[in-house]
């Protein structure tokens, strides 16, 4: 099964990702079957080719959590942000479920 998601590339402490199609079940270093476009992170620029992400997607590639949601965000699919898994999520949740500094504490 092929999945469009990020290849991570870049030095220690700067990364910087590409946006491959690649199975679902290899390496995550190894060669893709198509690089289509890249993100830097730091910088927050991201260059993607819209029509060859399309054009796998028609082909029944997958697309990855973090990929959907950047895909979304820089309007070349219309949908929903997926949730995210795994420790971001964590974070959130302790961020919410501490109390506010304008809620009632009694004296």
């Amino acid at each position: 099964m092929l999945v469009i998601r990020f290849q991570r590339i870049g030095r220690k402490n700067d990364p910087a990702y590409r946006v491959v199609v690649t199975e679902k079940r290899s390496r995550p270093k190894s060669g893709g079957v198509e690089i289509l476009g890249s993100y830097h992170p730091k910088t927050k620029q991201v260059v993607l080719k819209n029509d060859r992400i399309l054009h796998w997607m028609a082909r029944g590639a997958k697309v990855s959590d973090t990929v959907h949601n950047l895909l979304v965000a820089k309007a070349v699919i219309k949908a929903k942000k997926r949730s995210i898994k795994g420790q971001a999520a964590k974070k959130i949740e302790k961020k919410e479920a501490l109390p506010s500094e304008t809620a009632h504490t009694p004296a």
